[in-house]
């Protein structure tokens, strides 16, 4: 047995042999060249953040994400990510609540003017519930967009949606491709 494990150490030792070997100089300065364009960036990690979003000096939404990250790449615009979920409720013109959005993860892009929510996304204001696994928020186009989801109705219709689009306050949606059940209320006569 005494003799086996020598024999390992023996052909470990051998193979590191010629792993280093192989190592030659034009692979050291492969070896720089990738570190030198290492992506490098800073996060400042926050617990427990309040966010508000005003538009002309009027308080449209208020959000709380547990974890904040504030990165910034050392190459490319900067984004706060918010890992642990988001939740975001929005205020009409009289701060009085007018919906919601909640997510199990959201990202900001800054420079392209984006959020996007993922994992259990759902929207709720008086005209709908929407259900969906991404939400993209442009800011710029005021409208989120999502590739598809499930949009309930306050009197029971539900639909699937496909590239659903709605505007800020989510007043109406469009869909591309959209089938589901509706309720109709009284007797239907042919």
């Amino acid at each position: 047995m005494k003799g086996r494990s020598i024999l390992f150490s023996v052909v470990i030792l051998g193979l590191l042999q010629v792993l280093l070997v192989s190592c030659t100089d034009d692979d050291l300065k492969k070896a720089a060249a990738i570190a030198a364009n290492k992506v490098t960036f800073t996060s400042d990690r926050t617990y427990g953040v309040e966010l508000i979003y005003s538009d002309s000096a009027k308080v449209k939404a208020k959000g709380y994400a547990p974890v904040l990250d504030k990165v910034t790449p050392k190459k490319g615009g900067q984004y706060q990510e918010m890992p642990k979920g988001v939740k975001i409720d929005f205020f009409d013109q009289f701060l009085k609540k007018s919906g919601s959005i909640t997510s199990e993860y959201a990202i900001m892009k800054e420079t392209e003017q984006l959020t996007i929510f993922k994992k259990n996304v759902v929207v709720i204001n008086d005209n709908l519930t929407f259900n969906t696994e991404e939400l993209t928020w442009d800011q710029n186009k005021k409208m989120f967009f999502s590739p598809q989801g499930i949009v309930t109705k306050p009197d029971g219709t539900t639909f699937d949606a496909v590239n659903f689009s709605a505007p800020q306050d989510f007043s109406y949606v469009n869909t591309d491709i959209g089938k589901g059940q509706t309720y109709l209320k009284g007797n239907i006569a042919p």
